[in-house]
């Protein structure tokens, strides 16, 4: 595979990321592709879920936190009446239902599951359990508990009921939800039992499904002349995952101050930039990092940029 320029680049690729392959094998193959020295994913997908993977280039995985607290909208699909030890459609059968729900009733339960609710997740998790992996003691058929916590989803509807085998549903949540374990309570809440038979992310933040590039549009971008675009055609700035936090722009003076980690003296109104408020700061049209306002002070917290020696 021929190299091309891209290893010095920053920014965000937003991957569609397709089934049976890990979060992490997909970041793998977008550095390969590209020759990237260093990649970040914000917000693991299952092997079995596809959708939006938010993929940050070099300095912008300096902003993955900040994209990481932000809402994810999924959809998916359950299958009534087969319990799984996944809770997806890999794990093994456990439990079987002759009961499957109707629409009406579907409809009359999701209330239940809007808002701050107590959620336990799955055990096929990457959840710690005294130490080790919740999926790997339950490979093992050890016996564990999972305490329950308070996650929050901000909405669920029903889409549409396919057949009387198979319901879609969407939802959009905060961080740490599990969509198994929300398939799995809501056939338990129709007492009947149920699986997600399938899974897409559609929604991180502000990135979204109709805006991101399915791996095999990777595979023949390589091999064209169009590789060496890639900075201008698909990548996105490394700053637009922190459009909530106000920006400021300083001297070329202080630039170098900033990119060598020195404190800059800024008389700025606390009605403006409360006291211990993070701050982007710019220069030039380039972003430099992010700083932290304290008693008249930037304080850097993290620096993207080196370039002003």
């Amino acid at each position: 595979m021929p190299k091309n320029k891209n290893s010095n680049i920053d920014g965000w690729f937003i991957l569609d990321k397709p089934i049976n392959i890990s979060s992490a094998k997909a970041v793998n193959a977008v550095k390969k592709y590209f020759n990237i020295k260093k990649a970040g994913h914000a917000g693991t997908l299952d092997p079995l879920a596809s959708g939006v993977l938010p993929i940050a280039i070099n300095s912008a995985t300096k902003t993955i936190p900040y994209l990481v607290n932000t809402l994810k909208t999924y959809r998916f699909i359950i299958k009534w009446g087969e319990q799984t030890d996944t809770d997806d459609s890999e794990g093994e059968i456990i439990k079987k239902s002759d009961h499957r729900p109707i629409e009406k009733n579907i409809k009359k339960i999701l209330k239940f599951f809007i808002g701050k609710i107590e959620q336990t997740p799955p055990r096929f998790s990457a959840l710690k359990i005294n130490g080790e992996r919740a999926y790997k003691l339950a490979r093992n058929k050890e016996e564990f508990a999972i305490k329950s916590r308070t996650v929050n989803v901000q909405d669920l509807k029903l889409l549409k009921c396919i057949n009387s085998e198979l319901a879609e549903f969407e939802v959009t949540c905060e961080k740490g939800f599990y969509i198994r374990s929300l398939a799995r309570d809501i056939s338990l809440k129709l007492d009947t039992v149920g699986h997600v038979y399938n899974l897409k992310r559609t929604k991180v933040g502000q990135f979204h499904i109709k805006n991101a590039f399915p791996l095999e549009t990777l595979e023949k971008l390589v091999h064209s002349a169009a590789a060496g675009r890639m900075a201008e055609v698909f990548l996105l700035p490394l700053d637009c995952v922190l459009d909530d936090i106000p920006a400021l722009i300083i001297s070329d003076e202080e630039a170098k101050m900033f990119c060598h980690g020195q404190m800059i003296k800024k008389e700025l109104s606390n009605d403006l930039i409360p006291n211990g408020s993070d701050v982007l700061v710019k220069t030039r049209g380039e972003t430099l990092g992010i700083a932290i306002f304290f008693e008249k002070n930037l304080r850097p917290k993290k620096v993207f940029s080196n370039t002003m020696n």
